[in-house]
């Protein structure tokens, strides 16, 4: 069992998510910045779709009461544990936590959501074939609190561990690169142009279902909404405030607000990074 003593700001199990039930009102979810879970379960050995904890702004407390691997990826955070036996905790690297050893968490130097995977994963139980905490529907766990315990399922199939080392993460540009669309059209003409052309301030009324921005309001060519429609993770939808509103992990499956353009799957985990103040632009490419 993993004891939750301190959460920090917030704090939830995430896997990949339960994709496949949107057609039935159910987000996707999962980890925001899934690049940062992939990477952490590899580094334990776990497979890829095995459930971590999600920091968000890190400054959290976890007590191990039996030994475990770990791997902590994603926003740096300054590591430290208390314990009988010497530790060697650091990001981006698996280590050995002792039996009864506490594990702390600092502030991310920069990012927001810190990712920890633990060798056999947090085996809570799965909701529609997930372990993910849906911050919108409030399916799956509840967010992590003091006192919560968390259950870690069994190692004794996985492969050994074989990677020491992942690479320093850098702060990554704040640049997302959109595909223009679907309802582009909605917009005057050079719109998208505009959305581009300066950066957006990141709002402190973001949070997992979607960034939400400060900054020049797109320019509609048609007035009212549309009908709601499907949407997807990084969907760029301009609501009447005219601030536009970057979809993440528990956005809604529909919407009716107009669409201008798509982040690349590519950067999304840039986008999840991104914290309140943080300044962000968009460029248009092609493709995925």
């Amino acid at each position: 069992m993993i004891e939750i003593l301190v959460p920090g700001p917030y704090a939830t199990v995430q896997d990949l998510g339960r994709p496949g039930y949107a057609h039935l009102g159910v987000p996707c979810s999962g980890a925001a910045d899934e690049a940062s879970l992939r990477l952490a379960n590899r580094l334990v050995g776990n497979p890829k779709e095995a459930a971590g904890i999600e920091l968000t702004y890190g400054q959290a407390r976890l007590a191990f009461h039996v030994g475990a691997w770990v791997a902590v990826t994603g926003a740096p955070c300054p590591l430290t544990a208390r314990s009988a036996l010497p530790v060697s905790a650091g990001m981006g690297v698996p280590f050995w936590v002792p039996a009864e050893t506490e594990v702390r968490f600092g502030a991310p130097a920069w990012g927001l959501r810190t990712y920890l995977a633990v060798r056999g994963g947090i085996a809570v139980e799965p909701v529609l074939g997930s372990r993910s905490t849906d911050s919108l529907s409030g399916l799956g766990p509840a967010p992590l609190r003091q006192g919560s315990m968390l259950p870690v399922g069994e190692s004794g199939s996985l492969v050994e561990i074989s990677v020491d080392l992942a690479p320093a993460g850098q702060p990554p540009p704040a640049v997302l690169r959109l595909v223009p669309g679907p309802r582009d059209d909605w917009f005057a003409p050079g719109a998208l142009a505009e959305l581009c052309a300066r950066p957006y301030e990141v709002s402190q009324d973001s949070n997992r279902v979607g960034v939400r921005l400060r900054g020049r309001e797109p320019a509609r060519a048609r007035e009212g909404e549309l009908p709601s429609e499907g949407m997807v993770t990084g969907a760029v939808q301009v609501p009447p405030s005219g601030q536009p509103i970057i979809f993440l992990a528990d956005h809604p499956p529909t919407g009716g607000y107009p669409v201008i353009g798509v982040v690349r799957a590519a950067d999304l985990p840039i986008a999840a990074q991104l914290r309140p103040g943080d300044r962000v632009r968009f460029t248009v490419r092609p493709g995925r």
